[in-house]
């Protein structure tokens, strides 16, 4: 599809409104000169982003007299990007404010598709993906796929949350019990849980995110926001019921935020995502991403096996000898279909 032609107004507009960015961060960096001449900046130290407000940021203090307190911060125009779990130098100033002065380097970065289809960072530097999945709104595999083939071709160790436990009854339990078992075969962790119940898992949730700085992912409604409530005891988080025309979650976390764990590790709620788009991968880094297709990669006869129908196909072997799973090989192959294709995510 063709790129659609501005008029003049638009153009106009287009460019007022960058002129518009461009004196307004001239006159940040005039008032962050100033406070530097002044000396109402400390010097530098390091910081962690723990939320993002448009032009705002909170830093919590890593060291020094001020460690654990929290700074709404700017950025200085020369940054990159800064995303909440960011590790950053920064000053701080007067009534807990402060500037970010560099950002150090990340370890992860993870990324979603936004509304125009281009990739948006949501959280840095995490060592676990939580996948929250539950009841209602019903778990679909594919979806699940989706998040681990993510998870793996950023190098973050996946765990798999079902939410909601109390909700499973004699109608789905088979299915959900099969869903679980399935992942688990996969070497993958695999925990039932309710925000409701929390004391009869609490130990082995915790044990999960010890020491770890963690993010919980999933659709809207599966309750990541009751579940890390819950495991904070902070009933201030806001909490949303699922559509009754839809079942499906509506978005009640508008901004990834970072929460500590008590007895350590760290929690990023990000915002609900329906959707887990992967066209920006490729194909070879979407099979690597399936964990039982790579024992058999490089055995194919051909070289540009599609693993459909060739023969002597090292995957489809394995599938017929029932060493890979038909679901997830039909699983595959959708998401390879629809690599490359913005509009699609399922």
């Amino acid at each position: 599809m063709s790129k659609r032609k501005l008029n003049r107004r638009q153009q106009w507009r287009i460019e007022k409104i960058q002129a518009e960015k461009a004196s307004r961060a001239d006159r940040k960096e005039k008032q962050i000169s100033k406070q530097q001449c002044a000396g109402d900046l400390s010097d530098e130290q390091k910081g962690l982003i723990i939320a993002h407000y448009g032009q705002r940021l909170d830093v919590e203090a890593l060291e020094g007299e001020e460690k654990g307190k929290i700074f709404s911060c700017y950025v200085r125009a020369n940054i990159d990007s800064l995303v909440t779990g960011d590790l950053v130098v920064w000053r701080s100033g007067k009534d807990f404010s402060g500037i970010i002065e560099a950002r150090l380097e990340r370890s992860s970065l993870l990324q979603r598709p936004d509304n125009y289809g281009l990739l948006k960072p949501v959280a840095a530097n995490i060592d676990r993906i939580i996948i929250v999945v539950a009841t209602e709104p019903t778990p679909y595999a594919n979806l699940i796929d989706r998040y681990l083939v993510a998870a793996e071709t950023l190098n973050i160790q996946p765990a798999l949350l079902f939410n909601k436990s109390d909700l499973i009854t004699d109608e789905n339990r088979e299915t959900i019990d099969s869903l679980c078992d399935s992942y688990e075969s996969l070497g993958y962790e695999v925990l039932k849980t309710s925000a409701f119940e929390l004391e009869q898992c609490e130990s082995t949730l915790l044990e999960w995110l010890k020491n770890y700085t963690s993010i919980f992912v999933g659709q809207s409604g599966v309750g990541k926001s009751s579940l890390i409530g819950s495991i904070l005891g902070d009933k201030s988080i806001r909490i949303g019921p699922l559509s009754e025309l839809s079942r499906k979650g509506m978005h009640t976390t508008t901004t990834a935020k970072l929460f500590h764990i008590p007895g350590g590790g760290k929690i990023v709620d990000s915002p609900g995502i329906r959707e887990f788009g992967l066209w920006h991968i490729n194909e070879q880094e979407l099979i690597e991403g399936f964990v039982e297709l790579r024992p058999f990669l490089g055995y194919c006869r051909f070289r540009d096996c599609r693993h459909n129908s060739e023969p002597k196909c090292a995957i489809l072997g394995a599938l017929g000898e029932g060493k890979i799973s038909q679901t997830r090989m039909d699983s595959y192959r959708r998401i390879r279909d629809t690599l490359g294709d913005k509009e699609t995510y399922l």
